[in-house]
């Protein structure tokens, strides 16, 4: 059993009969009455994300997890395949479970929670940040870099991107998996 204290982001719990992993948490000690921790907390077997908060001391339980690395392979509508780098296996997931699918392209390398206790799959985790081509987007103003003006963008993958208005079909871009946002134009 662990308590409030280990609570981090990326720790699996069970909570309410179900399997949660900590998405964001904040420890708040109030001037006045006991201290507790607010966390947001998504559920690894239906997607939903909750809001709770947990008094200070509270005793939780900690799913054990380990992690491996797959490759992406393909999806069919909203089962995604993957393989196992290490022993060629292959797993299906369903799109729910996925944070930010649209921005998996064929053949990442991504990271796997798997439940120690049954051997099931839990959550995947992108890397950081993926560089995508955009595929279409207005065309892009040149010296308009003074405004923090945006405008969408389709890349690679499907997804819709606001990035910002110098950008073109064909330009590579960094884009921040946990938010799906631009970070940056890279030179090609």
């Amino acid at each position: 059993m662990a308590s409030t204290s280990d609570i981090r982001n990326g720790l699996c719990i069970k909570y309410n009969h179900d399997i949660f992993k900590i998405i964001e948490f904040l420890h708040v000690k109030p001037g006045k009455g006991p201290a507790f921790v607010r966390t947001k907390m998504k559920s690894v077997t239906n997607g939903k994300v909750i809001d709770n908060t947990f008094s200070a001391g509270h005793k939780i339980e900690e799913v054990r997890v380990e992690t491996h690395k797959f490759q992406y392979l393909y999806n069919d509508g909203d089962t995604f395949h993957f393989m196992n780098t290490a022993d060629y296996t292959q797993i299906e997931l369903q799109k729910s479970v996925l944070d930010n699918p649209d921005l998996m392209k064929e053949g990442e390398v991504v990271t796997v929670l798997i439940n120690t206790e049954d051997n099931s799959p839990l959550s995947v985790d992108l890397p950081s940040s993926v560089t995508l081509t955009v595929t279409s987007t207005e065309p892009g103003i040149k010296g308009n870099t003074a405004t923090n003006a945006t405008k969408p963008a389709v890349v690679e993958t499907g997804a819709t991107v606001m990035v910002p208005l110098f950008i073109n079909e064909g330009d590579l871009i960094k884009v921040e998996t946990t938010k799906g946002t631009y970070k940056e134009r890279i030179k090609a």
